[in-house]
């Protein structure tokens, strides 16, 4: 299930099963670079200039799934992850755990566990540790960076009658960027779908309620994520528990934590994503596809993994 490999100059781990693998490298992180079904393509967006590199002094873009912390600051939310992560197999063997050096900066450590669960899902882990002198409020922030073919479905909560929903369930948060004017965006009666092929600049949505799972079609499969959403908690910006982030190359599924003050010297936030592949799903761009043939396939895949 683990093997060790070369990925373009990295120390890497594959953790492979019979329909999928995983690739993260040990000489940077934690990070994981690919993902994807058997025999196709990274459904993964990378850099392939920033492949390979180490030991950068400022954060390197890359690409993958990383992990950093929210709220967004220009200093401490863009520490470099450019060094080897110190590595520990999970005793069962169906996975690993990649624990980075203390930031120097801000006195967090990052760590990320990855976890075979089946033949297409997976279990990823993170944790923020504060080694710091001082207390820190902060969120988890997971950021899967996705190539830029395929089509983004965000489902919305489920419609309720006028009378029994007097107040409002959620909200819909834009960036000052953010134009709904671009067709991009692709708003229907269940969820927002965003069109990346349509991508022309950066563009940012939040939402800060939503059913917890947000699903990436491609022609190389479908990538799927969830992770639960702790009602009446405080979440960072506007209160956003999701927020997806798409420029000319990439679109950034990002699942977040709640806030909350982690004391000095040890105290930890924790944040859990699950993640499916799909092979053979239509492109859920229309109602009718959606709901009949798409999002059946995405609750059947929630129903029977280990959440």
């Amino acid at each position: 299930m683990i093997q060790e490999i070369d990925f373009h100059g990295w120390k890497a781990l594959r953790l492979v099963t019979d329909q999928a693998e995983l690739i993260i490298p040990t000489d940077i992180g934690p990070r994981i670079v690919s993902c994807a079904l058997a025999g196709e393509e990274n459904l993964f967006a990378c850099i392939g200039e920033h492949l390979g590199g180490r030991g950068e002094s400022e954060f390197t873009v890359r690409g993958g799934h990383r992990l950093w912390h929210s709220p967004e600051h220009p200093q401490r939310t863009y520490q470099p992850d450019n060094s080897p992560v110190g590595v520990k197999r999970l005793d069962d063997g169906r996975g690993v755990i990649l624990t980075q050096n203390i930031e120097a900066a801000t006195g967090i450590q990052k760590q990320m566990s990855v976890e075979i669960i089946n033949s297409t899902s997976f279990r990823v882990y993170h944790r923020l540790t504060n080694h710091g002198f001082w207390p820190v409020e902060l969120a988890p922030w997971a950021l899967s960076v996705m190539r830029h073919d395929g089509y983004c479905v965000i489902p919305l909560p489920p419609k309720k009658a006028h009378t029994d929903s007097l107040l409002p369930g959620m909200a819909i948060v834009p960036w000052a960027y953010t134009d709904f004017s671009l067709p991009i965006w692709n708003f229907h009666r269940d969820f927002i779908g965003i069109d990346t092929q349509q991508a022309n600049g950066s563009q940012k949505v939040g939402l800060t309620s939503f059913p917890g799972w947000v699903a990436y079609w491609t022609p190389a499969g479908t990538f799927v994520k969830y992770h639960q959403v702790t009602h009446g908690a405080a979440y960072p910006d506007l209160g956003c528990c999701f927020e997806a982030y798409t420029c000319d190359w990439m679109i950034e599924l990002e699942s977040l934590g709640p806030l909350s003050c982690l004391p000095a010297q040890g105290g930890y936030a924790e944040h859990v994503e699950y993640w499916g592949l799909i092979k053979g799903l239509p492109r859920p761009d229309s109602d009718a596809v959606y709901n009949d043939k798409f999002r059946p396939v995405i609750e059947h895949w929630l129903s029977h993994t280990r959440i």
